[in-house]
């Protein structure tokens, strides 16, 4: 059994005729028999269509972090139509939070022929793609078997549940279920980090002691000037009620003056920058450089608060035990180890932003007060992201920004949240076992566990691992192949069934990493079972939405709690893992538990009724580290000195301790966030027989790889790469020729979108595309991965997604 996507090319008519039934215009009408599958019929946009049998509220649940509500009609037990909310108005704090192209095509996703329809079990080598159906009792019987043994043999931390996020906005649905099975069977190997965020969340604790945000995005109404470093909300958070409504809301009533900074023209850049500032890849820590310098020459910095709040920037406030002229200000003058003063002509060299635009910049960022600084996840996803993220934190505060209505500390912007109650994943105060490693770096505890150690791969909780992971659940994730670095590499590690000895997938649609299991269970859609939803990243209004059942399971799809129980009742274990409830009674606890906390929250009935329940930031707008502007004193950080940590001591002692084998340029770690010049970075592309830096976006159509096999997003949405004009122009490549994107880890064939809006030298494949080989090995669904490098970061053991270096062939 295997599924491989084609190609699809959009015409004009058949996009329209797309755009009119997302946007309400025409109707998706099915009876049971046909599945789902699409005829067309007139309908009300609001009101969809007459004669349903029920409207039922749910949400779409994908990682992009907006969480939209959603209403499926439903007649003779099939979804005929997905409608957005219709609650709230067109004001800040009570917006409508209506979905996107992804959201709405739920249907597509419902019934799609990549549904997985019954529990497959492998009879080939792993990765051949040969399996046989088999029962739920013999699957049940197997999995409780495979745990029972690898925990008798091995011990609780040879078993490993997943990163993945392909249900990462439910509840009882976020893939929950599965860690609160092993933990109620002893536990397992943890993980600490995400693919997204591994490097700023690692990094920003340095400086402020721990991951602090900045200001909300509604706040932008205080500000006169806005800076997005990498942050792009209108394609990454298209929710109308969330930070794309919000940004653009505030851009059109406030005319916010903004800044994007980033290698691509992003949509965020079009709908809203008033100047678009390019970069490469990598090298914001230089313009960050060489912008300070100007500042600092020009005595525009506030010195005043780097004097009463930080450590570390000039000489004098330097930790006890520092080296001599190793503040940020030596290294801006050249006085530290490098010897290189950090002019805008450096950073020019460096960053390809002209120096005039870089002394430009600083003195519009600097003498603009209040100034909102803020960085998306984007620019901390690369080889030195954590100096990156810690940059950025330092442009707002040598400003002096942090702590003030209108500024913001630099971090990712913060957003308000109703508290709704998490299904619990264990019980009691902490997991059964506390060993972990980063997320990202399970492919080195499967080639070769016992070699990971605290000081080199980031082991947390002892010295070394014991062992390495034997037995694998993968559940609602395509991160085993699709989403990790080096697909090749990572094939040639799951290869071998004598390293990690038993992998089990659950999902839905059958991915390019179900290929990799031995054992496939299909799983619901959480149209196809109850939850409570909470909401997402929405700036300073909070949500939660009723996951209500719209139909019953399709095909032999169980739900993941009932997955979950038939093992624990194997396991001897179904009391400790269910508590005596049922998926129903768990979710009346988690009402219960927030109405608690939450005293205004609605009950089951009320929020069944009105489907999406709203609630502003009682605090107002959410103004990041404002206790600590205010009086330093009383709330100071959790930083060894209590202030901003411009200088860490903390990493300068780790510098001394941690080990990097094999050192490529950049593993290291700095105790100021200075520019690095990393592996397969700006400088490595000078005189690399591929040239071209590539990022890997996400796009629109699809959340990572969620959605990424629907026709109609592939219609609207297809693979491509984005080349400058020059670079085009140079290899012979026109808009839309079929060409090759390859380095020496592998080869992808898509259309080239030969577009200005993006930087000369760099090139970006949307992230999440399926990997699809050829015959000849050549991935013609475009997955990025196939072609990005594994390489942790040196501090978070994170993902450098962004970090690559590839050359462009037309076909």
């Amino acid at each position: 059994m295997t599924s491989q996507m084609t190609g699809h090319r959009v015409s004009r008519r058949s996009f329209m005729k797309w755009s009119g039934v997302a946007g309400g215009s025409a109707a998706l009408v099915a009876t049971a028999a046909h599945l789902g599958m699409p005829s067309t019929h007139q309908a009300s946009a609001t009101d969809g269509i007459e004669g349903v049998d029920a409207t039922v509220w749910n949400a779409c649940l994908a990682n992009c972090q907006s969480r939209c509500p959603l209403r499926l009609q439903v007649k003779d037990g099939t979804v005929v139509r997905v409608l957005p909310d219709n609650t709230g108005s067109d004001e800040l704090g009570d917006l409508q939070i209506r979905a996107c192209v992804r959201g709405l095509n739920q249907r597509e996703r419902i019934y799609s022929p990549d549904r997985i329809k019954k529990p497959m079990k492998r009879t080939g080598k792993r990765g051949e793609g040969k399996w046989e159906e088999i029962s739920w009792e013999e699957a049940f019987d197997t999995i409780a078997s495979e745990m029972r043994r690898v925990k008798e043999t091995y011990g609780n931390e040879a078993l490993w549940y997943h990163y993945g996020s392909g249900s990462t906005g439910g509840n009882i649905t976020k893939r929950g279920t599965w860690p609160r099975l092993i933990n109620s069977y002893g536990g397992y190997l943890g993980q600490y980090g995400t693919y997204s965020t591994a490097q700023i969340r690692a990094g920003i604790p340095y400086s402020y002691g721990a991951y602090l945000g900045s200001n909300s995005l509604e706040d932008a109404v205080n500000t006169r000037l806005q800076v997005f470093f990498g942050n792009n909300p209108l394609e990454t958070r298209m929710s109308g009620g969330g930070e794309l409504g919000v940004v653009q809301k505030i851009k059109k009533e406030h005319g916010v003056r903004t800044i994007v900074i980033d290698p691509r023209y992003s949509d965020t850049a079009v709908d809203v920058a008033d100047q678009w500032v390019p970069i490469r890849p990598g090298t914001d820590t230089a313009l960050i450089a060489g912008m300070i310098y100007v500042m600092v020459q020009e005595n525009l910095h506030d010195q005043e608060f780097l004097d009463e709040y930080c450590v570390g920037f000039d000489e004098e406030t330097m930790p006890d035990g520092a080296p001599e002229n190793a503040s940020y200000r030596s290294y801006l003058e050249g006085k530290g180890p490098d010897g290189v003063e950090k002019t805008p002509e450096w950073a020019a060299d460096i960053t390809g932003i002209p120096a005039d635009t870089i002394r430009n910049l600083a003195r519009d960022i600097v003498t603009t007060k209040p100034c909102a600084i803020t960085q998306g996840w984007g620019p901390q996803r690369q080889a030195s992201g954590e100096n990156t993220a810690r940059a950025i934190a330092l442009l707002a505060t040598v400003t002096g920004n942090i702590g003030i209505a209108g500024g913001g500390n630099g971090a990712r912007e913060s957003n308000y949240s109703v508290p709704v109650t998490a299904f619990p994943n264990f019980d009691g105060d902490a997991a059964p076992v506390s060993t972990q490693i980063s997320c990202f770096n399970w492919i080195e505890a499967i080639e070769d566990g016992p070699s990971m150690t605290d000081v080199q791969h980031g082991v947390r909780g002892k010295e070394k691992l014991d062992v390495g992971i034997k037995l694998m659940v993968i559940n609602s994730s395509n991160t085993l192949i699709n989403q990790h670095n080096d697909v090749h590499r990572t094939q040639k590690a799951l290869e071998d069934d004598s390293k990690c000895e038993f992998i089990l997938v659950i999902d839905h649609q059958w991915t390019p990493s179900c290929e990799w299991g031995d054992m496939v269970l299909p799983a619901t859609t959480n149209f196809e079972e109850n939850d409570i939803v909470p909401g997402g990243s929405c700036g300073d209004m909070g949500w939660s939405i009723w996951g209500g059942k719209a139909i019953e399971p399709l095909y032999e799809t169980k739900t993941g709690y009932e997955i979950c129980t038939e093992i624990a009742r194997r396991l001897g274990i179904e009391q400790e893992f269910t508590q005596g409830r049922t998926q129903e009674e768990w979710r009346s606890w988690i009402f219960e538990e927030t109405r608690a906390n939450v005293p205004d929250f609605p009950s089951e009935e009320e929020l069944e009724e009105m489907g999406v329940w709203r609630k502003h930031n009682p605090d107002g707008l959410t103004i990041g580290m404002k206790a600590f502007r205010d009086d330093p004193e009383a709330n100071p950080l959790t930083t060894p000195s209590g202030k901003i940590e411009i200088y860490s001591s903390t990493l300068a002692e780790m510098a001394d301790t941690w080990i990097f084998e094999g050192v490529t340029e950049g593993d290291k770690l700095t105790a100021l966030p200075e520019h690095i010049d990393t592996w397969e970075g700006a400088l490595e592309a000078r005189t690399s027989e591929f040239p071209l830096q590539c990022l890997a976006h996400h796009y629109k159509g699809r959340t990572h790889s969620s959605y990424a096999n629907l026709p109609k997003n592939l219609e609207a949405h297809p693979q491509m790469v984005w080349i400058n004009e020059k670079d085009a122009s140079d290899r012979g490549i026109k808009n839309g020729d079929t060409v090759d994107v390859y380095n020496n880890r592998g080869t992808i064939r898509t259309e080239a979108r030969v577009t200005p809006r993006i930087a000369p030298g760099v090139v970006s494949v949307p992230q999440g595309a399926w990997y699809t080989p050829d015959e000849d090995g050549v991935d013609v669904g475009g997955n990025v991965n196939t072609i990005m490098k594994y390489h942790p970061s040196p501090l978070a053991k994170g993902n450098p997604g962004h970090t690559a270096l590839v050359e462009v062939r037309p076909v």
